[in-house]
C-alpha cells in the first residue's frame, strides 16, 4: 500500500505544484486524473524519488520513501512521461544494459529476465530492431518492460498513452491490466477513458490538490439523476452556455450535443442521461470539455 501524507511541494519562485495531497493507494491499478499543469508530473517525481518535496511524507509498506529511497528503488518500476533511449541500440541490448544497471549481474539470470520481458510485452519478435524504429506504441511497451524488471511491487506510468494511436492504445491497456492484478501500479493521465477502462480507484488532481477520489462507478452514480443531454445548433450553444452549467459538448452528425448537469429537467429537449466519468471529471473541475 503506498501512503501519501500533507505532501506539499513549491518550485522556485512561488510556484505551489502540490498543495497537501492525502492519498491511501492498495494493490492494483489507481489513476490519478488531472489536466496538464495541476501537478500529477510532480507527485509522480516525489514517489518516484527523483525530486525530494517540500513538506509531506510518503510511505510504501514499510518503506519511508522520503528518508530512505534507496530501499523505495530497489521495489519500484518507473515509466516517465518522456522516456529516452538509445535510438540505435537494439532493444534486446538496452534491456540487457538497464537489467545491468539494476544490479543483475549473472549473465543467465539476466538474459533470461530480458527474454521473459520482451515476451511478456510483445515485442520479442522485434528484440533486435533498433528502438528508433520503433513505432510509439513499441517504444511505451519496451518503457514497461524496463519498468518491470526485478520484479517491482511499486510502479509508476505517467500519461502513458499520449499519443498513441488506438491499437496501440487498447494493446498497451491491456498490458498494464495485465499487470496491476498483484502490485500497485499508478497510473497518471489526463485521458479520461484510460482510467475509466482500467482503475477501480480514482483521484482527480486540480492546481495541485486533490479534489475528487473514489471508484468510478461511484463517483459516476452521485450524478445519477443530475446530466441532462440535449442537440443544439452551433449557433445555439453560446445562449445554453450562458443559461446551463455545461459540462460537457462535442460534435455529432453536424449538431452540437450538451450534457448540463442540473438537480432537474433545465428545459425543453432536455433528455435525462446515464452520464460517464468524463461528466464526473469536468463537474469537479468546474469547466465544460470543448467539442471537437
Amino acid at each position: 500500500m503506498l501512503i501519501i501524507e500533507a505532501l506539499s511541494h513549491v518550485y522556485p519562485g512561488g510556484v505551489r505544484a502540490l498543495d497537501d495531497v492525502n492519498l491511501t493507494i492498495p494493490n492494483g491499478m489507481y489513476g490519478l486524473l488531472g489536466p496538464n499543469g495541476a501537478g500529477k508530473s510532480t507527485l509522480m517525481r516525489i514517489v518516484a524519488t527523483l525530486q525530494a518535496p517540500t513538506s509531506g511524507f510518503v510511505r510504501f509498506g514499510d518503506i519511508d520513501v522520503i528518508r530512505n529511497p534507496d530501499a523505495l528503488r530497489r521495489t519500484l518500476g518507473y515509466l516517465p512521461q518522456d522516456f529516452g533511449v538509445y535510438p540505435r541500440v537494439s532493444a534486446v541490448d538496452m534491456l540487457d544494459h538497464m537489467a545491468v544497471l539494476k544490479g543483475f549481474a549473472n549473465r543467465r539470470e539476466r538474459r533470461d529476465q530480458v527474454e521473459g520481458l520482451l515476451r511478456q510485452v510483445n515485442l520479442w519478435d522485434h528484440r533486435n530492431k533498433a528502438l528508433a524504429g520503433f513505432s510509439g506504441g513499441m517504444r511505451q511497451r519496451f518503457g514497461i518492460a524496463q519498468a518491470l524488471i526485478g520484479a517491482p511491487s511499486l510502479i509508476i506510468v505517467d500519461e502513458p498513452t499520449a499519443g498513441l494511436d488506438p491499437e496501440e492504445r487498447n494493446r498497451f491497456l491491456n498490458l498494464l491490466a495485465e499487470i496491476g492484478e498483484n502490485v500497485v501500479v499508478l497510473l497518471s493521465t489526463h485521458i479520461v477513458a484510460d482510467v475509466a477502462d482500467l482503475c477501480p480507484k480514482m483521484a482527480i488532481l486540480s492546481e495541485g490538490r486533490i479534489v475528487r477520489d473514489g471508484g468510478p462507478t461511484a463517483l459516476i452514480a452521485e450524478l445519477s439523476g443530475r446530466i441532462w443531454m440535449k442537440s443544439v445548433e452551433k449557433a445555439e450553444l453560446a445562449a445554453v452556455r450562458e443559461s446551463h452549467t455545461i459540462i460537457s459538448s462535442r460534435l455529432l452528425a453536424g449538431r452540437t450535443v450538451v450534457h448540463v448537469l442540473a438537480d432537474s429537467n433545465p428545459g425543453p429537449g432536455f433528455e435525462p442521461t446515464p452520464g460517464g466519468l468524463e461528466d464526473v471529471y469536468f463537474s469537479t473541475l468546474g469547466r465544460p470539455a470543448k467539442a471537437a
